[in-house]
Parts: C-alpha cells; structure tokens; sequence
C-alpha cells in the first residue's frame, strides 16, 4: 500500500492563525502515526536516518534561559511538551517517538549526544526533564532537544545558565530577575516556593527553609509564619518588604533555591483615586511671550492590580494635545514609582514661541483610573517685561569701566596726582610766608653729604625748580647751632629727613634738626616732615623721635640705580610730597596760553 501525501509551502516558516497553527501541529502530529502503521505491513524497513539537517527546527525557547545555581539541583524541561504545542511525553510514546537531548558546550558549536547510561553520572534523564544533581560550571551551553522515529524528527533548543552563588545558604541579592509579589499594608497573602510543585514530581522534599533578607524564619514575630512548605503573611508591614528565599533540600540532601522579591504597596482601605499635585489652587504660570512656556502637569495614582493602566494628560480647549495640528505644540510624559508602588505620573505641555492668543486659551490637566477621572485648569499670566538685556549690559559696561579706571589708578596714581595738583592745587608759597621749599636733614658723612648734595640738591633745584636749605651750605656764621636750626627749620615748608644707619646717633646735629621738625609740626602744623630710606635702618636701633615720625608718615625709598632716572618712582613720591608751584607759562601769541607746568623754578638762593 503506498500513500502520496502533498505538503504546500514547507520552506520557511511564517506567522499563520492561531487555527491554522493547531491544526499544523495536529498533522504533524497524526502523520508519523499513520507512517509507523502502515510501515508495519511492509515487507522491507527502512533505516534511520540520523542527518540533523532533516530535523524540523523549531528555534529557540522563547522566554530567556534556564538559570541554575551552580552546585545546586537543576532541570531542563523540553520545550516541545510545552502547552502551546499538542505533544505529551504520553502520546509520544505511544506513536514511537524517541525523545533525545544533544548538547551545544557555550562557546562551540558542534553538537554532543549526552550518555545518560554510565554510573555516577550527574546528568539524568527522567520523563520530558532532564536533571543536574548537581549543575556544575562547565554544564552551561544549549541544549537540543529532538523528538524522532524512522520517518519523522523534530527539536527544540533551550539555554542553560549555570550562576556562581556566594557562600552560605541565603541568596541576599542574587544575580537573576525574580518573580515579584506585590501585598497590601495591613493584608495577608501567602508565598509559595518557586518550582517546588515541579520538583516533587520526580523527587520527596525532606524540607524548605524561608529567609528574610538572609534571617531566618525562626526570628520572624507572629505576623508571618511558615505552614506545609508554604510562607505565609498574616498581616503585612512596610518592613516586611524585601527578598524572601526558599532553599529546598532532598532527600539525597541535595538542595535549590529560589527567590521571590515582595513589595509592599499601599494598603487597600487607603483612597484609590488620582490626585492631582500639580497645578495646584494656588499656582500661577508666568509665561514669558515669545518664549517657550512649559506647563507641568504631575498626578499622583495610587497603584490598583489588576487594573488597567491609569491616563495622564493635557488638553486645550477640550481638545487633547495628540489631536491638535499645531507643530508648536507637544508633550512629553514620564512616571516613576515610590517605595508603596504608587505612581506619579509627569507630563509637560511645551509650546513654542507663546503668543498673547495661546494666553487666552483653556489649558487643563487631566488624571484618570479605573476609579475616578479629575482635572484642574491651569492658571496663566504674562511677565512683565523686564530689560534685562539692556540693565545687564549697562552694568556690565559700568562694572567694567571701574575696573579699567581702578587699575589705571592703581598703576598711574603718582601720576594723576601730579597732574591733579598742576591744575587743581594751591600754591603754598602765596601765602605761608615761608622762604624755603626743603630743609635737608642728614647725618654728616662723606657718603650722605654726597647724595645730598649731588643728587637730592642738583634734582630740586636744577630740574624741579625748588628753594632748598642746607645748613652746613647755607646758615650765616656767628650763631648758635640750636638757634639758627629751630629758625631755619621753622622758615620751611617741607623737613626732608634722610635715613641712615649713622642718622639716629644720639647728640648729633641731624637728630636736633627732626626734633626742632616734629615740633614745629605739632605746634604750628604749617611744617610737613618727608622721610627718605637712603640706607636701611634697624628698627631696634631707631630713637623715639624716628618712631613718631614713622608711625604718622610716608616713607620713600632710595632704590639707587633704580631710582637715578627723573622718571622712576622715586622722584614722582617725592614731588607729590613737596609743595606745589604754580606760575604762569610763557605766551606764544597773544590768543595762545600754554598749560600749566606741574613745577617751574623758583627764585634763585
């Protein structure tokens, strides 16, 4: 008896109906049945074919991997017994159908047949599952699984991952995903080890541990307990939430374990509706025109299982944003959830280059769940325009400006002063009385007298023009040395002092002269004292008289080469220190007057 049986489009497979598919599996089913049958009655059998390329793949389990802890039991179970196909290990049996395992290692590529025969062997098969009593590292890789007879085969691949664990027998933070448990406050539930069920089929449980974070159960108060392998949560509070694992020992006292992480959620006697937190009553939004305008619309929604997912939105005029066709408007949503699994739910209504019409329109925020639907319009008003471009250049100009005018004084400050004076200040000698600029005070020493007198005398009177009194130069014999000092010093306007190591010597005619100076300035006070560093002087070694005069004046300092030029430091402290001359310059024309000299000389000695 010979049967032709026609097959259409066997290539490549492609989504069909959910009919179709059952009735696929249902032919593929029968027809190695009827093969095997009609076989029989054949005189000559035809020999297994062992080609895998003839095999009927069907993929990959969908779904992810197998994930086993390493040195713990395990099991794979073949995907193609799986409910969404029409095999049973029964049936299968039935129509002669060998169920084989082959095994991928992970990093290769070429398939193993696994020996399942030798004694000790860790890897068992029993039924549709295939067992690791216990999975060690190198068991990781893809395994195939191939249901064949004579005339027909097909397979199914799975993954197996075999996950190192810490020490000990609690998993605190495990390294794959577990399955969530979400209990209300103040409710009960009951948690049920994972697989346990599947293992008992082929194995007798001799017992299941419960931690809590790694505590055990024993620990626990009496609103949890453990009851016929079962854990079970009378009434739940916030700090039961967390990782519970179940390790389950055999009799042959080999053990797995799993992991159920448990959320505490907020209690079902709380308010379920939504809450709008933002706008609130008192909330106004201060839209700057032609600008951007964001409006943030947060609602909190209290987590409901079971239900359908809650809405949040905005809509304009009653239209929501979705629907409108305005480019410049769009709207950007995003949620988070707090530690009772509630979610607060954020969307921001963005629309460009606002205008005084989009001012006038209605903008509401919209929250909604299986319980209620509320919403709340927004309030909005427009900025009061502010120059702040113009107020923020104008003080960054001003702010600038000080700046600049700060390190010009700072660096030319000798110099605006002088020039200050040359046209601002007052001419002394127009009205003290006095006859002389300087009075020179200095120790008597051939160094001293030559800076003196060829340095200091040549400067103020040769190039600055000043009236300059030297006692060992200038008094008239046949007085008394205390007499005519305290007369001259006295018939000056400026004491210039210059400071030595040899100037503080005690009965000296130098320290008479700054005595008769500081005298003369705290009696009269038309007497100014200027002090000139031509050699450093020890501060232990200067007399009372020197230190009054340093606390109360300015000290200059001879720098010598440095301080040589006419243009240096030196010579421009010294001149803002000295009187001021001023007389009228000399005319080119008659309509033409030249400016000012900072000093002119005076008459000569």
């Amino acid at each position: 008896m010979t049967f032709v049986l026609l097959l259409g489009d066997c290539g490549t497979p492609r989504k069909r109906p959910a009919g179709q598919v059952k009735m696929f599996h249902l032919l593929t089913f029968l027809i190695p049945l009827s093969v095997v049958i009609v076989a029989q009655g054949e005189t000559s059998v035809t020999a297994p074919s062992h080609d895998s390329a003839q095999c009927l793949d069907w993929g990959v389990l969908n779904g992810g991997a197998v994930r086993v802890y390493q040195g713990e039991i395990g099991w794979l179970r073949c995907p193609l017994f799986s409910r969404n196909t029409v095999y049973s290990y029964a049936s299968t049996q039935t129509a002669g159908l060998s169920l084989l395992w082959y095994w991928v290692q992970a990093g290769q590529a070429l398939e193993q047949p696994i020996n399942l025969s030798l004694p000790g062997q860790r890897i068992s098969k029993e039924g549709e599952r295939l067992w690791f009593q216990p999975a060690a590292a190198e068991d990781a890789g893809r395994y195939i699984c191939m249901l064949r007879n004579r005339t027909y085969c097909v397979k199914m691949t799975v993954q197996l991952e075999v996950i190192p664990r810490d020490s000990g027998v609690c998993v605190a933070k495990a390294a794959v995903d577990h399955p969530l448990v979400n209990i209300s406050l103040e409710a009960g539930k009951t948690l049920h080890c994972p697989d346990l069920e599947e293992f008992q089929l082929s194995h007798k449980v001799q017992s299941v541990t419960w931690f809590h974070n790694c505590r055990m159960g024993s620990r626990w108060d009496g609103d949890r307990e453990v009851k016929d392998h079962k854990l079970v949560v009378h009434i739940m509070r916030t700090p039961y939430a967390g990782n519970y694992t179940c390790v389950v020992t055999s009799e042959k006292a080999l053990s797995f374990t799993r992991v159920v992480n448990v959320r505490a959620i907020s209690s079902y006697l709380w308010p379920k509706n939504p809450v709008i937190h933002n706008p609130d009553e008192h909330q106004v939004f201060t839209i700057k025109l032609g600008s951007e305008a964001h409006l943030v619309c947060k609602v909190l929604l209290p987590l409901m299982e079971g239900e359908p997912e809650p809405q949040v939105w905005w809509d304009i005029d009653g239209t929501r944003v979705e629907q409108l066709s305005d480019p410049r408007i769009t709207n950007k949503c995003s949620s988070e959830v707090d530690n009772l699994g509630d979610q607060v739910k954020e969307c921001v209504l963005l629309i460009q280059d606002f205008t005084s019409h989009d001012l006038q329109r209605n903008y509401t925020c919209h929250g909604r769940n299986s319980r209620a639907h509320i919403f709340k319009k927004a309030a909005l008003k427009a900025e009061n325009y502010l120059p702040s471009v113009e107020l923020g250049c104008g003080l960054g100009v001003t702010l600038f400006l000080m700046l600049v005018l700060f390190v010009v004084y700072h660096v030319y400050r000798l110099e605006l002063l002088l020039l200050y004076r040359a046209y601002c200040g007052t001419d002394e000698s127009a009205t003290d009385g006095k006859e002389y600029d300087v009075y020179i005070s200095y120790a008597r020493n051939s160094e001293e007298e030559e800076f003196v007198l060829l340095t200091l005398r040549r400067v103020l009177e040769n190039e600055l023009g000043y009236k300059v009194f030297i006692y060992d130069r200038d008094s008239l014999p046949g007085g008394t040395i205390t007499d005519e000092t305290l007369r001259y010093v006295g018939r000056s306007r400026r004491l210039m002092v210059v400071l030595s190591p040899r100037y503080v010597l005690q009965g000296t005619q130098a320290l008479l002269e700054l005595k008769a100076g500081l005298d003369t300035m705290a009696r009269a006070g038309d007497l100014r004292v200027v002090l000139v560093q031509y050699q450093r002087v020890s501060r232990a070694s200067w007399v009372r008289e020197l230190r009054r005069a340093r606390v109360a004046l300015a000290l200059i300092q001879w720098k010598g080469e440095k301080s040589s030029d006419l243009s240096s430091r030196f010579w421009k402290q010294l001149q803002v220190e000295l009187p001021m001359r001023r007389v009228k310059a000399t005319h080119s024309n008659d309509n033409a007057v030249l400016p000012l000299t900072m000093h002119t000389y005076s008459d000569s000695t």
